[in-house]
């Protein structure tokens, strides 16, 4: 925290400049300023301050800016609405990130409001609304393209994690972490058993590959480091939390972490309501009960977002935990660029964001051997019938995973992985097209050449053969429909009945008919097709009405 006395030194520095600088605005802001001018400047300063080496930028409040003169701010003057602005500004720029601190100084001519904003983060340059903005001279715009390459390019493959943390000795270590630490090396490596317990601490951490040389790493803090130590990391943080929320997405409760991750990761763990789930197998009149979550399966995905994190960007991991459903998320990302390279690579990737910190994470037995989790996760969900790992990588600088607590569509799931004779990789597919999602053409024809699913793509749905497995036939009926002539015998009937069909009409006919894999718009211009096809190509009807108001009759 910037001392006041401080703080007015560097506002008499600020405005002795012979012009603002990118990285330094004043506005007299006398009672109001929009909201969304306040984020672009946040996002314009964060990337100028970067790219001009300063540690942070300033939006400053009651001062003229080409007079620099002070003539006060009443800006949301009461000091709570003040700081609710870190929160709102978070919720809208890239990695959540917000100002330093907001400063307060008084003076005889007024109030003036120092807004602190921090440099972007090397490599990422920061948004507002998913817009990257920049400064020339004074002037307020999109931040230029050779701006972002030159941010973007900052980004080494220097291993933050085994950075050595200046000043740290091993009493900044929590105690109880390293006995945990010795444990599950112990576990990990059974057959260092008797040698690990005549090792010094420090021997230990330098074998275990969490110190080098006797040096306390980043990685050390992380994972075992007293929860004071953590200040060693800064800017960066370490930080997760745990959210509990109800069925309308509502938090009922949540609770933060941080060092030291070997011993904290089983509190969150333990947070977790890892409840009974029931459901009825095939031709048995006795339920299965399983646990809604596999234990290998969190604990994966929440190593997983420590392992890979990117630290750099100053963003917390987050587990949020839904009535049927886990989602974990952590910032930076995803190096292979696809959930599927991984599975069908099974193999270590070429380059980890935190090496020493995954191999430490190894040698702690926190995580499989590197390469390895990502695709016995998948397994493990299969196994247990229930739907598989959604990884969502839409974002940028952000990775979402989701785990489902129970099963989707009765019974589809159960039946699809419990046939023994799909690879993983069909799996994985016909698990999307059970959830509605959109896969890829090579991917239709590899389900269509096993006959597993029907439809014009990418209205996919699941084939007859797999619904009479299921008994769920009706919901094949559904998606499948009729065929064009079932359609157009009832457009006919319906004439011969009532004398002719207003488009109204037939859309009350045969909307509620079509395939359910139809969306509302796909089953109009179904209906529109179907007309066309009737009056040009089989002259069964004609229109005697309007574009506008269609009176169809028979021909």
């Amino acid at each position: 925290m910037i001392r006041n006395t401080e703080l007015k030194g560097l506002l008499e520095k600020f405005r002795k400049l012979p012009s603002e600088t990118e990285w330094i605005e004043f506005k007299e802001a006398k009672s109001n300023f929009h909201f969304d001018e306040i984020g672009k400047y946040f996002s314009a300063i964060s990337n100028e301050a970067n790219i001009k080496g300063q540690q942070c930028g300033w939006l400053i409040f009651g001062i003229h800016d080409k007079s620099r003169k002070i003539v006060g701010s009443l800006y949301r003057a009461n000091r709570s609405d003040l700081d609710s602005l870190k929160h709102e500004i978070a919720q809208q720029t890239s990695n959540n990130l917000t100002f330093i601190e907001i400063h307060e100084l008084s003076y005889e001519e007024g109030r003036v409001v120092m807004f602190q904003i921090p440099a972007a983060p090397k490599g990422v340059s920061i948004a507002w609304k998913g817009h990257y903005y920049g400064r020339n001279g004074e002037s307020l715009g999109p931040l230029n393209i050779q701006e972002i390459e030159f941010i973007r390019n900052q980004g080494t493959n220097e291993d933050w994690s085994a950075q050595i943390c200046d000043g740290a000795t091993l009493n900044d270590l929590d105690g109880d972490a390293i006995i945990k630490a010795r444990i599950e090396y112990k576990n990990k490596h059974p057959k260092f058993a008797d040698e690990v317990d005549k090792w010094d601490d420090m021997t230990f951490l330098n074998k275990a590959k969490v110190t080098i040389q006797g040096q306390i790493t980043k990685t050390a803090i992380i994972l075992l480091g007293k929860p004071e130590s953590e200040h060693f990391l800064s800017p960066s943080i370490a930080k997760m939390s745990w959210i509990l929320k109800d069925e309308n997405n509502l938090e009922k409760d949540y609770e933060h972490f941080g060092p030291p991750f070997i011993l904290n990761t089983d509190n969150l763990f333990a947070k977790i309501r890892n409840l009974k789930y029931r459901y009825m197998q095939d031709q048995s009149l006795f339920p299965i009960e399983i646990n809604q979550y596999d234990t290998y399966v969190i604990r994966e995905a929440l190593h997983n977002c420590i392992a890979h994190q990117d630290y750099e960007l100053q963003g917390r991991i987050n587990v949020v935990e839904k009535p049927d459903e886990l989602i974990f998320t952590n910032v930076g990302n995803f190096i292979p660029r696809s959930i599927e390279k991984v599975i069908k690579q099974d193999a270590p990737q070429e380059y980890y964001r935190n090496r020493w910190l995954a191999e430490a994470m190894v040698n702690l037995n926190m995580i499989d051997t590197i390469g390895s989790g990502i695709k016995k996760m998948f397994i493990l969900q299969r196994k247990r019938f229930f739907p598989l790992p959604d990884y969502d990588l839409s974002e940028q600088e952000r990775v979402k995973v989701s785990i489902i607590g129970k099963i989707l569509d009765e019974n589809y799931t159960k039946m699809l992985i419990g046939n023994t004779d799909l690879d993983l990789d069909l799996v994985i597919s016909l698990d999307k097209v059970q959830k509605r999602q959109k896969i890829d053409q090579d991917e239709a024809k590899q389900l269509r050449a096993r006959k597993l699913v029907e439809g014009r793509y990418p209205n996919l749905y699941v084939a007859a053969k797999i619904a009479a497995i299921t008994g769920d036939k009706s919901t094949y009926i559904k998606n499948r429909a009729f065929d064009n002539e079932h359609y157009k015998k009832l457009i006919i009937s319906f004439i011969n009945q009532y004398g002719s069909a207003s488009r109204q009409d037939i859309d009350n006919l045969l909307l509620d008919k079509l395939s359910d894999a139809l969306d509302a718009n796909q089953r109009k211009k179904k209906v529109t097709n179907l007309l066309y096809e009737m009056h040009k190509k089989d002259q069964m009807i004609i229109n005697k009405g309007s574009n506008k108001k269609p009176k169809w009759v028979l021909l």
